[in-house]
């Protein structure tokens, strides 16, 4: 069954939300107390309400109990942001995501119960920070402070070697989950596979782990 999405906040970050849900053929309603956001939204998303979100009488009116997933995007607005994400929780929409200002506005979010706290700035700022100290890490996804996943372009010193051979876990403690080739996806790879030169290494471990790998072993 295809799932359904809410975005309260149409400003940068939810509205750019709006319209990747929408590129990506998902049912998405955009949510927002300024007429004409919702104007401009009504094109693009599934849905689009012209909504307070800190009115629980409005979310339930709008349905918002039969949606998967939440997305809480304000500008300034802290209070209404974390008004609207404990109504949200209260009335059981199953996954919360709320986007912080700061780590006040971060730990607030986190006591009421929200599922995952967004800072979009910090984590592309540190994407962007990865990707440019580094010509073999393309890209870099956070999974918690000291935990990441990262994608690192296998260079000539790993060509045509297998993965026991290169004992990733053993000699850095960080794992190869998977390795991209062309267009085909190779997950979990056994350690028979051999990488070859330019190929995609899909790899999680403990930060400091992978930077060593990056580092040395690539």
């Amino acid at each position: 069954m295809k799932k359904q999405y809410a975005v309260f906040g149409l400003g940068q970050f939810g509205g750019s939300l709006v319209k990747s849900f929408a590129k990506l053929g998902e049912d998405v309603m955009a949510i927002d107390a300024n007429p004409n956001k919702v104007k401009e939204y009504s094109k693009i998303a599934t849905h689009a309400v012209h909504a307070n979100g800190v009115d629980e009488d409005s979310l339930i009116e709008i349905g918002i109990r039969n949606f998967d997933h939440a997305f809480v995007s304000f500008g300034e607005n802290i209070e209404s942001s974390i008004l609207t994400s404990l109504l949200l929780k209260d009335l059981g929409v199953p996954r919360v995501w709320s986007k912080a200002q700061n780590e006040y506005h971060h730990k607030v979010l986190s006591k009421i119960g929200v599922d995952r706290v967004i800072h979009p700035e910090r984590e592309m700022a540190k994407r962007i920070a990865h990707h440019t100290v580094s010509d073999n890490i393309i890209d870099y996804v956070e999974l918690s402070e000291d935990y990441s996943m990262v994608e690192i372009v296998a260079t000539q010193k790993l060509h045509n070697k297998s993965l026991a051979e290169l004992s990733v876990r053993e000699k850095y403690g960080c794992t190869i989950v998977g390795i991209q080739r062309d267009k085909k996806m190779l997950v979990s790879p056994d350690a028979e596979e051999k990488v070859l030169k330019d190929d995609i290494l899909i790899v999680m471990g403990h930060n400091a782990d992978i930077h060593r790998f990056e580092k040395v072993g690539v």
